[in-house]
C-alpha cells in the first residue's frame, strides 16, 4: 500500500476513535474509513469485539463477517475498564476528530470519557452516540437492541403475510439504518465544524449526535404516522403487496416469483398491454393510482393468470421490452453470479493472507473523484496497539508493563 493509496478519499485526514462492538456504531465507522478516515478500532484483550465470532468462521477461527466490517481499520486491544485505559483514550481523543460509541447510555461517564470531559479539552470533537433508547427519556437505560428497535419503530408490524407471525427482515437492519443516520450527523457535524472556526475555536465547534436505534427505523417508515394520525388508519401486514399503491407485488410464475412495480399511469399501461389486456389498459377507472387501488385483487389477479404460465425469465424479458420495472428474488449465490454487480464493483475481491480470496461488498456510493478504497485488510486482534500507544507518547517500557497487567492486548 503506498502512501497516496493510504491517504485517499474525501475524509483522508479524518481521524476517528471507534468505542464499541457488533453492528451499529463499528458499520458507521467502517463507512468512514471506506472513504479514506483513519479509524482506531479499542477493543477489549482477549475477546475483541464479539463480532469476531459471529456467524460462519475461517480456518482461524475468525468470522468473515469480520473481514468487512472491520477493514480498513487499526485495532488497539484496550480494557476501559482500567484507569490506565482511560487515560489513553483521553489522550487519543486530544487528536481525534470524531468518536464513535454504541455502549448503553451513561457507560462513557462511568469511566471518566463522556462529553463533557472528552469536549472540555478538544472543543472540536465530535462525538457519534449510538444507542437503543438515545441518550434521554424514560428507556434510555433500557438495553436495545436491532431487533427490538426494528419492532418498536414500526417495521416488525409490517413485515408478514396477512394474519400470520411478524418476521424479521432477515439482516440487522435497525442497527444498519441508525448506523446510516450516525453517518450523516458526523458529516453535518463536520461541516458545522468548518463553518465555526475562529480564533476563540481553531478547530472549530464539535457536538454530540444522539442516534436511537427505534428512531432510525422509525424515520424511515415514511407515511405511517401521518396516515395514523389523520384517518386513524393502522397499517397492517400487507405480504409482498404495497398497501396503497398499485399494482407493485411479487407474482407466483411456472418456476418462481417475479417482482412487478406496475404501479406509474404510463407504466400500468404498458404492462396491461404487454400482458394482453388492452381492455384493462383503457380502463378510464384505472387510469390513476386511486382507481386501481379500488380494483387492486382484480388486477394482481390478471397479472398472476399471466405469470403463471411463464418462466420467471420470460416473464422479465417481456416486461423488460415494455419498460416495466420488474425482478427476480436474488440469493447471494444470484448476487455473486450477477454481471452488474461485477460491472459496479460492488463483488471486491481480496487476497488473504493464506492465498485463499474473499469476495466482499463493494463501496457505496460512488464518488467521481474521490472514490472508496480497500486500504487495509481487517485487523487482527491488538494489532496495532503498540503503533498507536507510541503515536500517543507511551513508551515500550510502558506497554510492556500494560501488557502484563492485561490492560493492553
Amino acid at each position: 500500500m503506498d502512501d497516496k493509496q493510504a491517504r485517499s478519499g474525501p475524509l483522508a485526514g479524518l481521524r476517528v476513535i471507534e468505542m464499541g462492538q457488533l453492528i451499529a456504531g463499528p458499520f458507521a465507522a467502517r463507512t468512514l474509513a471506506d472513504f479514506g478516515a483513519e479509524v482506531i478500532k479499542i477493543e477489549p484483550p482477549g475477546s475483541g469485539d464479539p463480532l469476531r465470532k459471529w456467524r460462519l468462521l475461517d480456518a482461524e477461527g475468525t468470522s468473515v463477517w469480520w473481514q468487512a466490517q472491520s477493514r480498513n481499520k487499526r485495532s488497539l486491544a484496550l480494557d476501559l475498564r482500567e484507569p490506565e485505559a482511560q487515560e489513553i483514550v483521553r489522550r487519543l481523543a486530544l487528536e481525534a476528530d470524531v468518536i464513535v460509541e454504541n455502549f448503553r447510555p451513561g457507560a462513557l461517564e462511568g469511566w471518566g470519557l463522556g462529553p463533557e470531559v472528552l469536549q472540555a479539552a478538544n472543543p472540536g470533537l465530535i462525538m457519534l452516540r449510538i444507542s437503543g433508547y438515545g441518550q434521554s427519556g424514560p428507556y434510555r437505560d433500557r438495553p436495545g437492541f436491532g431487533v427490538v428497535a426494528e419492532a418498536m419503530g414500526g417495521l416488525r408490524h409490517l413485515t408478514a403475510e396477512p394474519g400470520r407471525v411478524p418476521v424479521r427482515v432477515g439482516v440487522s437492519i435497525g442497527d444498519t439504518l441508525a448506523s446510516l443516520h450516525g453517518v450523516i450527523g458526523i458529516l453535518m457535524a463536520l461541516h458545522h465544524r468548518h463553518a465555526t472556526v475562529s480564533e476563540q475555536a481553531p478547530k472549530g465547534v464539535g457536538q454530540v449526535i444522539d442516534v436511537a436505534l427505534y428512531e432510525a427505523v422509525f424515520n424511515c417508515m415514511e407515511s405511517l404516522l401521518p396516515e395514523y394520525s389523520a384517518f386513524g388508519a393502522v397499517r397492517a401486514a400487507a405480504g409482498s403487496a404495497l398497501p396503497g399503491i398499485a399494482p407493485s407485488n411479487a407474482y407466483r410464475c411456472a418456476d418462481g416469483y417475479a417482482l412487478v412495480a406496475g404501479n406509474g399511469d404510463s407504466i400500468f399501461k404498458r404492462l396491461m398491454n404487454c400482458i394482453g389486456r388492452p381492455d384493462l389498459a383503457a380502463d378510464p377507472q384505472l387510469a390513476d393510482n386511486t382507481g386501481r387501488v379500488a380494483q387492486v385483487e382484480m388486477i394482481d389477479a390478471a397479472i398472476g393468470h399471466w405469470t403463471a404460465s411463464r418462466t420467471v425469465a420470460d416473464v422479465l424479458e417481456a416486461l423488460a421490452a415494455a419498460h416495466v420495472p420488474a425482478g427476480r428474488i436474488y440469493t447471494v449465490a444470484d448476487i455473486a453470479a450477477d454481471p452488474h454487480y461485477a460491472a459496479r464493483g460492488m463483488l471486491q475481491e481480496v487476497e488473504r493472507p493464506d492465498g485463499s480470496r474473499l469476495l466482499l461488498p463493494g463501496f457505496v456510493p460512488k464518488m467521481s473523484a474521490t472514490p472508496a478504497s480497500h486500504r487495509r485488510d481487517a485487523p487482527k486482534l491488538g494489532q496495532d496497539s503498540e503503533a498507536v500507544l507510541r503515536e500517543v507518547g507511551i513508551s515500550e517500557e510502558q506497554i510492556a508493563a500494560l501488557r502484563a497487567r492485561g490492560v493492553v492486548g
